[in-house]
């Protein structure tokens, strides 16, 4: 959410991807009520056409024989228990499959609009859940004007189908009273399953249109300022200045780390001035290997040192360019420059034999 009191105007860009998952990580995530209530619905009028019939049937076949038998049943306090044991077990053996569809229902509803999720943040203890300011906000918000409108509407949905379903059939509705009771079952499943199918029908409508409701509420609320966009980038990839800084003292520590090593140095080629690239070479080694480059006033710098250690300086501006561009610190030198740069290294040699020669 927004801080340091960001209105929702100031909220204009879309939520990052960190945003997001750490809104699910908390159990804030776009979920639609009535999908639950869709998939129930679904689950029970499948319920009355797969168990309906057997159900009021073994139902009806028992209170038929409890009212037959009505007379011979004790009323001391144990045979009313017993009594009541056998009410409970028949009309839970009826209605257990059933029951099991709406929990599964219930359980697909929730899954299919988001993964399973394990957190405890929302039963931390908040002060805005006990708050009564924050409480009489919430009664009076927009989204509860719009759980009260759709109550309103699903209210009336149901009160039409009832209506478009019971008003034909109100002739077989008067007759109800002179039924058997063995007919009285199937009439009411049919009845029961039309409401249902109708129900079913509708609210696949309203569940769907609540669900891109809920999920774009929830998106906007995600949504976050500029400053917000600033605040995360700096947290997940640092202060820029502080970077910045970092790589500066890591530049200078590795300058250093080269500077030290132009003493040890075979040669340093030169343009003259704007580039010098340090060479190392001893035998038994495969290639000369550079330990030290530059340009303008680090090159500058690596020349000064290798006069001040008695490290040959050579100029030869075409080799010192190709050279700079083409090797790394560490590195050994490219199989191209082999002989310029060997011919170069025979001449210190030779340049240091006659030295000792003098």
């Amino acid at each position: 959410m927004a801080e340091g009191g960001d209105d929702d105007a100031e909220r204009t860009e879309e939520p990052s991807q960190k945003k997001l998952d750490d809104a699910r990580k908390k159990g804030n995530i776009a979920k639609s009520q009535e999908i639950n209530t869709w998939f129930m619905l679904l689950a029970g009028a499948m319920a009355l056409s797969m168990f309906g019939a057997n159900s009021s049937a073994a139902v009806v076949g028992s209170m038929r024989g409890i009212l037959e038998h009505a007379h011979d049943i004790r009323l001391d306090g144990g045979s009313i228990m017993l009594f009541g044991q056998e009410v409970f077990y028949a009309v839970m053996g009826a209605i257990a499959l059933p029951l099991a569809l709406f929990m599964l229902a219930g359980l697909v509803g929730n899954i299919i609009q988001h993964p399973p999720l394990w957190t405890t943040e929302p039963l931390m203890p908040k002060f805005s859940k006990v708050s009564p300011i924050a409480g009489f906000g919430r009664i009076f918000s927009k989204q509860s004007l719009v759980t009260f409108l759709k109550g309103l509407v699903k209210i009336g949905i149901v009160g039409a189908i009832l209506i478009a379903v019971v008003w034909p059939e109100q002739d077989r509705f008067a007759l109800t009273v002179q039924m058997d009771v063995m007919a009285l079952g199937p009439f009411i499943l049919e009845e029961t399953m039309k409401v249902l199918i109708a129900t079913v029908a509708v609210f696949a409508v309203l569940a769907g249109a609540d669900y891109v409701y809920q999920r774009q509420t929830w998106y906007n609320k995600l949504r976050m300022s500029v400053r917000e966009l600033k605040e995360e980038y700096k947290q997940q990839e640092g202060d820029p200045h502080i970077k910045a800084r970092i790589r500066q003292l890591r530049m200078e520590r590795s300058r250093r780390r080269m500077m030290a090593a132009v003493p040890t140095a075979t040669v340093v080629i030169t343009n003259p001035t704007h580039f010098a690239v340090a060479l190392k070479y001893e035998n038994g080694m495969d290639a000369p290997v550079c330990v030290a480059k530059g340009l303008d006033a680090v090159a500058l710098r690596i020349r000064s040192v290798a006069q001040e250690n008695d490290v040959p300086t050579v100029e030869n501006p075409p080799l010192a360019r190709a050279l700079y561009a083409s090797v790394e610190i560490d590195d050994a030198i490219p199989d191209e420059h082999f002989r310029a740069v060997a011919e170069v290294i025979g001449y210190v040699y030779r340049l240091k034999g006659k030295t000792r020669k003098n």
